[in-house]
């Protein structure tokens, strides 16, 4: 079922303000129609792919996950560079989890980020439609990682377990699980089990020193806490149907789409792009995806593990929107959010334009 504080290049943390006025101009966006301005900056570009149609600083907020990796190659392999088009740039910056990332888009200090599906749930709801879902990234990879000693839900009862953030798409999920269970959690950390949300390089710190006896993370955290010593209880994808779930989306403010409908789609194509390097060269992929995520956590991940977490993922421009339904349904019921119509929570037409450039299938919308 997806970073943080904003993370320095040496791993320290900077804080983005919390309390930041939403400022949104709400554009009408339908479920998978292309906005006109947007169809024709796809179909009319003279620039290469890319499409842009004039210079923007275009500010990206993503995680520092393997979940996130179509991201990072984007970033570390030029493909978003390249599809801007000269006189444009992209502006990163790595969160820990996705509700900090909302909460600067929603401020207006990013204009795309790419998140778990229920902050993207919860933006989307806050905001009244002001922001978009325009592409999937990818599906699978997180689970819940326990003590050896640790071999059933009733065993959790009293234990320590961690998450990324409250509210977030991996606490959503454990909280839902655990509810299934019969076990209570609240927001403070109290009920029958402890739930901690922390950063991910905390929590393997943690999981190291005995302080808690899981965590249910993505990956590669997920795999580290294996490598630790700690088994998976749960893989998130055997409470899925066919074992297929957004983990990662992209989200994008509709008032930037609106105005900057070119640069949407040459990011869009240079996230096709990177998901097209992943399908063809996986090593060239890990390879560039490592080298980013050292520049965000300041050491590149073992081979072993690097590995390990890749095959627990699959990588995907198709958001599952079916998936989202269920993963609001949760987060309503732990009271994270109010429900909301989700119908319109999509816009894929640029992305099917571009499916289309390609003689590919384009992304179903119901």
């Amino acid at each position: 079922m997806d970073t943080l504080k904003s993370k320095a290049r040496h791993g320290r943390a900077a804080t983005i303000p919390a309390l930041l006025a939403l400022a949104l101009v709400v554009i009408g966006c339908s479920t998978g129609a292309t906005t006109p301005s947007a169809k024709s900056a796809v179909a009319g570009s003279t620039s290469g792919a890319s499409g842009a149609s004039d210079p923007v600083e275009l500010r990206l907020g993503y995680l520092p996950n393997l979940t996130h990796a179509p991201v990072i190659i984007g970033l570390e392999g030029g493909y978003f560079a390249t599809e801007l088009g000269a006189g444009s740039s992209v502006k990163p910056t790595p969160f820990n989890a996705g509700p900090d990332a909302v909460t600067a888009l929603l401020s207006g200090a990013l204009d795309v980020a790419f998140v778990g599906p229920n902050p993207a749930i919860n933006a989307y709801s806050k905001s009244s439609g002001g922001v978009k879902i325009i592409s999937g990234v990818a599906s699978g990879g997180a689970s819940l990682v326990v003590k050896p000693s640790i071999n059933s839900a009733a065993d959790l009862k009293g234990k320590k377990l961690a998450d990324p953030q409250l509210g977030g798409t991996q606490d959503v999920a454990l909280r839902t699980w655990l509810a299934k269970q019969g076990d209570a959690t609240d927001v403070n950390g109290g009920g029958d089990v402890q739930v901690l949300p922390q950063a991910n390089s905390q929590t393997l710190e943690t999981f190291k020193a005995g302080q808690i006896d899981g965590a249910w993370v993505p990956e590669p955290w997920a795999t580290q806490l294996v490598q630790a010593g700690g088994k998976v209880l749960v893989d998130e994808r055997s409470l899925w149907p066919g074992g297929q779930f957004a983990t990662t989306v992209l989200i994008v403010r509709t008032d930037f789409l609106a105005d900057h409908p070119g640069a949407v789609s040459g990011l869009l194509r240079g996230l096709v792009d990177a998901e097209d390097l992943i399908a063809s060269d996986a090593t060239r992929a890990q390879q560039l995806t490592n080298q980013g995520l050292a520049k965000v956590t300041g050491k590149p991940i073992p081979d072993a593990v690097l590995t390990g977490a890749w095959s627990n993922l699959t990588f995907t421009v198709d958001p599952l929107l079916a998936s989202l339904q269920a993963s609001e349904d949760h987060a309503v019921a732990l009271g994270f959010v109010k429900a909301t119509d989700l119908k319109a929570i999509a816009d894929l037409g640029p992305l099917n334009e571009i499916l289309r450039s390609k003689n590919r299938t384009p992304i179903a919308t119901t």
